[in-house]
Parts: C-alpha cells; sequence; structure tokens
C-alpha cells in the first residue's frame, strides 16, 4: 500500500509494517523495520521505479519480529547504514531475542550503527516498549514512523524486558502528542492514524 509516498509492506508472522521510503535528499532508499519476507519488500522497492541504489535501514526498536531480514539486506544489497538506538543494542544482540518457535533469534546479526548525523530525519527518542524505541519524523513527506510506541487508538505493551508503562506514556505526551496534528503516524503494526485522531481518541492515554 502506498500513502504519502511511502510503501507499507505486511511481513513476518505477526503482520509488522515494513516501510519503504526513497528519499532524493539523501540519495538513497530508507528501509525501515524489515522484520520478514526480504523478496517481498524488495518487490516494493521495484515498484518505486527510482534510480536511486544505495540502501539505508533504519530500527525503530530491536524487537525480533521488526529485524529478521537484516541478514539478507546486507548481504544481497549495498547497505550504508544499519541504525538502532545505543539502548537497544542488548536486546538486538541477544540469543532470547525470539518467538518460538516462528521467528527464531538472528544469527551473528550485524553490529548497528549509532551515526545518523547528516541524514534528513529526525531521530525521537522514545522509551517505554523498549528502552531504545524510537520515531523517525521524516518532515518533508511529512511522517512519523512510530514503530511500537504508539498505534491507532492503542500503545506499545510495557510487559516485556525493557518496558516501562511510565516512560511509554510519557514518550507520547512530551514528544509525539507535541508534533502537528495533522501528522501521519505509521506505527510498527496495524494501520496509519495522526497525532491529532490519538489526541483525541486513544483510550490509553485520555
Amino acid at each position: 500500500m502506498k500513502k504519502n509516498n511511502v510503501i507499507t509492506v505486511v511481513v513476518g508472522f505477526i503482520e509488522t509494517n515494513c516501510y519503504v521510503v526513497p528519499s532524493e535528499a539523501d540519495n538513497c532508499v530508507y528501509i525501515i523495520d524489515p522484520g520478514g519476507d526480504f523478496d517481498k519488500i524488495m518487490k516494493a522497492v521495484k515498484e518505486l521505479n527510482c534510480d536511486l541504489k544505495n540502501y539505508r535501514i533504519l530500527l525503530t526498536h530491536g524487537h525480533v519480529d521488526h529485524i529478521s531480514t537484516i541478514n539478507e539486506f546486507m548481504d544481497k544489497l549495498p547497505v550504508s547504514l544499519l541504525y538502532l538506538h545505543k539502548d537497544d543494542h542488548f536486546l538486538y544482540m541477544s540469543s532470547e531475542n525470539a518467538l518460538p518457535p516462528w521467528i527464531p533469534a538472528l544469527k551473528n546479526p550485524p553490529v548497528p550503527s549509532g551515526d545518523i548525523s547528516g541524514c534528513e530525519f529526525t531521530m525521537i527518542h522514545t522509551p517505554g516498549h523498549t528502552r531504545g524505541g524510537v520515531c523517525f519524523y521524516f518532515k518533508r513527506i511529512p511522517a512519523l514512523f512510530s514503530g511500537d510506541t504508539i498505534f491507532r487508538h492503542s500503545v506499545g505493551r510495557t510487559d516485556l524486558p525493557g518496558g516501562d508503562q511510565n516512560s511509554l506514556v510519557e514518550s507520547i505526551n512530551k514528544k509525539i502528542f507535541t508534533l502537528p496534528k495533522n501528522l501521519t503516524i505509521f506505527p510498527g503494526h496495524g494501520p496509519s492514524t495522526t497525532v491529532g485522531e490519538e489526541k483525541k481518541a486513544n483510550p490509553f492515554l485520555n
């Protein structure tokens, strides 16, 4: 599905939203949260019909359902950036970061970078679902890729290791809800929404 020049590819066992975002400004195609189905993601990339051949992978957090095809991307494509917030590196590298028997832990995961200087988007640290959870704000589109911090009329779970309900609510209220009301939120699962809609109707925050 394409909206605001963003392609949404639903991947993996628990239907994670992977986003394909072309960026002329950064001369690359951003792949956000490649949680499964490498071939399906690449089909969406080809549908862009653009000349961008450089790839940058952005991870909103380290849970296995958002990272499962990273090794395929690193092996098969010219990936110049793999970004994950430093506070989620331990989770990302853990052999227990799995959903057996459906999603195994990533074997020999490549080490992510914490350097996103010079990129067109703004990274917003939104701990709560995990310690290193972030959102990516592309003002040009405009779009906010929120991972599992906030969903349409819901929020991310906080009962997993590293989760904290108070931190999650604070992240949303102080960081996401200060953004423009008409800003489209593209979450890690489920349909898109807007900042204004969630401020008005999200039952977990009102």
